[in-house]
């Protein structure tokens, strides 16, 4: 997997459907590709385990709202990352790997969003 490709098809996808967010993101599109494809990387590397990623996706949530995340921001990555997992595996995609996909950003999205506090200050 081409970290560069990948993070530019991902930050191409969401900034068009998020462009207000554009500015939260102050390193290199490189560096932040790298990250996009190491924390997908790990997460695939768990997926039976998602419940041992726990403590690194907090520390990430915490992180990501000192950059200004906030919860509804999460809809557009989430739209973003299917939609770039979609091109990416071509016809390897499919209902059930759609689902798996959703699946798993709704309970990693949820977990960041409870982390980050907003939960408890509706």
């Amino acid at each position: 997997m081409n970290p560069v490709l990948v993070g530019d098809v991902f930050y191409s996808k969401l900034f068009v459907a998020a462009p207000k967010i554009k500015h939260m993101f102050n390193v290199s599109r490189e560096e932040q590709s790298k990250k996009l494809v190491d924390m997908l990387n790990l997460i695939v590397g768990r997926l039976d385990r998602l419940n041992e990623l726990t403590e690194e996706i907090r520390q990430l949530a915490i992180r990501h709202t000192v950059y200004g995340v906030k919860p509804e921001h999460y809809n557009a990555v989430g739209a973003a990352l299917l939609w770039m997992l979609e091109q990416g595996l071509g016809k390897d995609w499919n209902e059930e790997v759609k689902g798996a996909w959703t699946a798993c950003y709704t309970i990693l999205s949820q977990t960041m969003i409870d982390a980050s506090g907003y939960t408890q200050r509706k």
